[in-house]
C-alpha cells in the first residue's frame, strides 16, 4: 500500500471514530445526581437520562419529572385514557413505559420506552422561563418546574397537589419522595 493510500485510510478511520464518539448518548447529569440545567433553558435536558423500566433509576424523582411531562403532553396510557395526575408516582413502571412509547411515536422518535437524550432533547424544547420558574408547555397543559440558582430542577410533590408549593428535587437517587396522590 502506498503512503498516500495509508494516510487516506487512517484519516477515514479517525473520522469514523470521532463520529462514533460524538453520537454516543450523554449521561453527564446522572453523575451530578439531579436533572440539571444551565444557560439556555431549551437545551437543559438533552444530556439527561436514560430512564426506563428495570433501570437503576426506575424509582427516582427524575422519573417524577418525566411523568409530569407525560401529564402535560396528555400522553396515552395503557388503558387508552390520558396519563393523568394520579399516575405521577416516581416509578417507571408499565404504564409510564407505555405512555412514553406513545409520546415518542407522536414526536417521530423510535418508540422504545426509554427516556434518553433524544427524548429529553425534544422535551426541553417545550420549556420557557429562566432560573427560578420554568414552564413546560405540553399539548394538554402547562406545568411549572423550578430551576434553582445551582441548576437543579424541582417539581411539586404530587401527593401534596398542584399549588402546594412543596417542591421535590428531580434526583437520580434510587428512591423517590413523591407518592401516588392519596396513597
Amino acid at each position: 500500500m502506498s503512503i498516500g493510500k495509508g494516510l487516506t485510510a487512517l484519516a477515514v478511520c479517525a473520522a469514523l471514530g470521532v463520529t462514533a464518539l460524538s453520537t454516543s448518548p450523554a449521561s453527564a447529569n446522572i453523575s451530578q445526581g439531579v436533572v440539571f440545567g444551565s444557560g439556555t433553558i431549551t437545551d437543559d435536558w438533552g444530556d439527561e437520562g436514560p430512564l426506563w423500566a428495570g433501570g437503576r433509576y426506575q424509582l427516582s424523582n427524575a422519573v417524577g419529572l418525566w411523568q409530569y411531562v407525560l401529564w402535560a403532553e396528555g400522553a396515552i396510557e395503557q388503558n387508552g385514557t390520558v396519563f393523568d395526575y394520579a399516575d405521577i408516582d416516581c416509578d417507571f413502571g408499565a404504564n409510564t413505559t407505555y405512555a412514553t412509547k406513545r409520546l415518542q411515536a407522536r414526536w417521530g422518535l423510535g418508540a422504545d420506552g426509554e427516556v434518553g437524550s433524544q427524548t429529553f432533547s425534544i422535551a426541553d424544547n417545550h420549556l420557557r422561563g429562566s432560573t427560578g420558574e420554568v414552564t413546560y408547555f405540553g399539548r394538554a397543559r402547562a406545568v411549572t418546574f423550578v430551576r434553582s440558582a445551582a441548576g437543579s430542577y424541582r417539581f411539586e410533590n404530587p401527593e401534596a397537589g398542584v399549588g402546594s408549593n412543596l417542591w421535590e428535587t428531580a434526583s437520580y437517587q434510587p428512591y423517590a419522595t413523591c407518592f401516588v396522590p392519596g396513597g
